[in-house]
């Protein structure tokens, strides 16, 4: 089973007193899903939270860490039979069949980008229906 992990920290100014927030954000696999978190805490204040949730990291979390890390490109390592690369695309990303076939081509030409732990997701979810990958740092 794949673990993966990727954060970035990032400040703004506190909602609440306008001191430094500082947010910790991340996106990891845990249990065999992709879940995400954001820790804040402010550097001023006693303002500060904790928020986690299972599925794609909202917007602002995932172009943190790109813009940190960088994209992460996973495509199909060889020749295979799509009949479980669609089986799994529909599972994993509960894809209508038209859409899980636009995405296996893509995994089967230029692949697909984004955070580090989302294609690692998806590259353990393919594997586990014996499609092989291949996951590598990308310029997007």
């Amino acid at each position: 089973m794949i673990t993966a992990t990727q954060g970035v920290e990032i400040t703004s100014s506190c909602p609440a007193c306008g001191g430094v927030l500082v947010r910790d954000v991340g996106q990891f696999i845990e249990r065999g899903q992709l879940r995400w978190g954001i820790e804040g805490r402010c550097q001023a204040c006693a303002n500060g939270w904790c928020e986690m949730g299972v599925g794609p990291a909202p917007e602002e979390i995932r172009q943190a860490l790109l813009a940190q890390h960088g994209f992460a490109r996973v495509r199909l390592a060889a020749e295979t039979n799509l009949v479980p690369v669609l089986r799994a695309l529909r599972e994993m990303r509960h894809l209508s069949l038209g859409e899980a076939r636009l995405t296996a081509a893509e995994l089967s030409g230029p692949g697909l980008v984004g955070t580090s732990v989302e294609m690692a997701h998806l590259a353990e979810g393919l594997r586990k229906r014996s499609v092989s990958t291949t996951l590598v740092p990308s310029p997007a």
